[in-house]
């Protein structure tokens, strides 16, 4: 040791130390990395993400490279710290204490702790950047990493502990939260887009429904004036069609074709609107979203009459209806309807809506939470609280709100006021 100057014996504990911290660096930057990010660049024709992926294959080897380098590494620097103790300082108890304690705190914070942050922040990077070094070692080490692995696979079996259990197919809440936490790499509108998508499967068709009340739909049983009153101020291209009472629908009727009739010097009667009619599509209630929007394509069809379990119709829903639950409400709404992003908290926190407003555009908009189990709308959910038709003024406190009755006509509410508590 005397022929050795005392900067080159400090290089070799620093060189020892950076050697350590590559193996730490290495170890959280594999383990940390996201494979489907990797898979992506490697599909890119990035061939540094083709090697990492080709690492990854073998966990096996690669963990007992890294590993193995580790404590090697951290075994001759410690026992490198040793020698220099006793050789400056003698046998004496507490010089070898105190350099081995000095050792294992430099091990923890420049050979573990610090290249393991570094690593878990940028995985991507630095797999990128040592890839090619670890392939090298892997290689180099293969014969003692297989010695090594050897005995490990012995000792498992002995312990029945499965070599390589296998891997868990990722659920939709999973995939969720993997789009949640994409940040600024995923656009903020795909970000919804993907979010609705997966929340289809939550919902049926009766939750995004056009409800029974609010069909405009075609009444044969009316005169023919009433009729083509009635189809020369719509404005929707398709309509259902019944005779006296809406339960009886028996077809739907493509606005344009109609209006062709218009132009006929023959004098109009029903049975020519009767011809022009296609076969109605029925729709079980309590079919989900997504299941409707396959039976859509595979039905080439694109509205449907929603019937409950007795074959009463309960509302309409369209393709655009589906899609809009996706992407977001792009279509134009007739006059007087309202649009469910025209609504919002007012500088007074207060919100006026028609009770007839769908409970989980509310929630959407508003922040709120009301619950979606049981009535679908503003006015069922204040009716099942209440048990009774109120009056005006009338009101009810729930999750993050006052629920206010402003107008009631009838057998429902129709306007009510929302305060934000």
């Amino acid at each position: 040791m005397d022929a050795v100057p005392i900067w080159a014996q400090i290089l070799g504990l620093v060189l020892l130390l950076l050697v350590s911290g590559f193996f730490s660096i290495s170890e959280t930057a594999m383990m940390a990395l996201s494979r489907y990010r990797i898979r992506h660049l490697a599909s890119a024709g990035n061939r540094r993400a083709t090697l990492v992926l080709n690492l990854l294959e073998q966990t096996e080897r690669l963990l007992g490279v890294i590993l193995l380098g580790n404590n090697l590494v951290n075994t001759a620097t410690s026992a490198l710290a040793a020698t220099f103790a006793i050789h400056y300082f003698g046998e004496s108890q507490y010089a070898l204490a105190i350099a081995s304690t000095a050792v294992a705190f430099a091990i923890i914070i420049f050979a573990e702790l610090t290249p393991k942050v570094i690593g878990a922040t940028y995985p991507e990077r630095i797999a990128l950047l040592i890839a090619p070094v670890l392939r090298l070692l892997t290689i180099v080490m293969s014969p003692v990493v297989w010695v090594t692995n050897l005995v490990v696979k012995r000792l498992l079996r002995l312990m029945r502990v499965p070599e390589k259990p296998g891997e868990s197919a990722i659920s939709a809440e999973e995939l969720r939260s993997i789009v949640l936490e994409g940040g600024n790499f995923i656009p903020q509108k795909h970000k919804s887009i993907l979010l609705n998508l997966f929340g289809l499967e939550e919902i049926s068709v009766e939750d995004v429904m056009t409800p029974r009340a609010q069909i405009e739909a075609l009444n044969l049983a009316v005169p023919v004036e009433e009729i083509v009153h009635q189809l020369t101020t719509c404005y929707h291209n398709k309509l259902p069609v019944y005779e006296g009472e809406i339960n009886r629908v028996v077809g739907i009727l493509h606005v344009r074709k109609a209006m062709a009739l218009f132009n006929h010097e023959e004098e109009l009667t029903v049975d020519h609107f009767r011809q022009l009619l296609t076969p109605p599509y029925f729709i079980p209630q309590d079919t989900g979203v997504f299941t409707q929007l396959q039976y859509f394509q595979e039905n080439h069809e694109r509205l449907g009459i929603i019937v409950d379990e007795y074959g009463e119709v309960q509302g309409l829903v369209t393709l655009e209806d589906i899609i809009e639950e996706m992407i977001g409400e792009f279509t134009t709404s007739m006059p007087g309807a309202s649009r469910a992003d025209g609504f919002a908290w007012d500088e007074r926190g207060e919100c006026l809506l028609e009770g007839a407003t769908p409970l989980r555009e509310i929630n959407k908009h508003l922040g709120l939470d009301l619950p979606l189990d049981g009535p679908k709308t503003l006015n069922g959910l204040l009716l099942e609280e209440l048990r009774d038709i109120p009056e005006a003024n009338v009101s009810v406190k729930m999750k993050g709100c006052v629920v206010e009755t402003v107008q009631s006509q009838g057998q429902a509410i129709k306007v009510v006021k929302l305060i934000r508590t």
